[in-house]
């Protein structure tokens, strides 16, 4: 049953993965960015780690959602930022996916050690998310007032970039979902969040359209993004409460109406005025 939850898990999210680089390409930076981070991957992780660690596996993975969701906003801020120090290198692309990655699992690792020694003690686990979740809306905010141009793209990402995108993806879930299986919660809950999406989607841009779209649509999945961490508050209930299909879609829901219109119509009111 763990196995078939991985493996499923892992297929989907796979499946889910490939469309963001499309939708990013076809509808612009500001639309493209939204709709691919909404809630997608995380959606069969979490089934997939209720399935395999039960409910307080899933309480504990998913209440570190919303803290790796703040990794995810500063690894897309990274993408703004690095480029202009790596102009002049000799591989700008290599060297800032290098650094946002870099970032990302320095501040990951340090993240697991202030949870787990800090901020377990003194919070239950929704309180962390609900923490995790307060940090990731003042960083997100704060990107997102001077919003960047956000064109779509000329040219179309290969089809060999897109099932690479969704390969990278399809392991991070299955890795989380594992990890989760074996007690490892925590972990499992940072390994869902992996920012594979994000990063396969700067770089397949960058490689397609060069740096501006992929810079264009950073802001937009940064505040996009937040729903993912919403998904995770919302699941550490519904799933329980209502089951994987019908506390799934609650979840879902909840997350899309309450956070990804909103913050659709904000953005494109921000775009509008400048």
């Amino acid at each position: 049953m763990v196995l078939a939850s991985i493996l499923l898990s892992a297929l989907f999210a796979g499946i889910v993965a490939t469309g963001v680089t499309v939708a990013i390409e076809k509808w612009g930076g500001l639309v493209g960015g939204l709709l691919g981070s909404v809630p997608s991957t995380i959606v069969p992780a979490a089934v997939g780690m209720y399935v395999a660690g039960g409910e307080q596996g899933l309480v504990a993975s998913m209440s570190v959602v919303p803290l790796g969701m703040l990794l995810n906003a500063l690894f897309l801020g990274a993408w703004l930022v690095l480029p202009r120090w790596f102009s002049k290198a000799a591989r700008p692309l290599l060297f800032t996916a290098l650094g946002a990655l870099t970032i990302w699992s320095t501040l990951g690792l340090g993240m697991i050690l202030a949870v787990d020694n800090l901020l377990s003690p003194a919070l239950d686990d929704r309180g962390v998310a609900l923490l995790g979740f307060a940090l990731l809306f003042i960083t997100v905010v704060m990107f997102n007032l001077r919003p960047q141009p956000a064109p779509k793209g000329a040219n179309s990402v290969s089809t060999s970039v897109l099932v690479a995108r969704g390969t990278v993806a399809a392991l991070a879930i299955g890795v989380a979902v594992w990890l989760s299986g074996l007690d490892y919660p925590l972990m499992a809950g940072l390994a869902s969040v992996f920012p594979a999406i994000f990063l396969t989607s700067m770089v397949a841009l960058w490689l397609a359209q060069g740096p501006t779209v992929p810079q264009g649509a950073a802001g937009p999945m940064m505040l996009g993004g937040a729903s993912v961490a919403i998904y995770a508050i919302l699941a550490m209930w519904s799933l329980p409460a209502y089951g994987v299909f019908i506390g799934s879609a609650i979840a879902w829901f909840g997350a899309v109406v309450g956070w990804s219109c909103p913050a659709f119509l904000v953005l494109r009111r921000l775009h509008a005025s400048r």
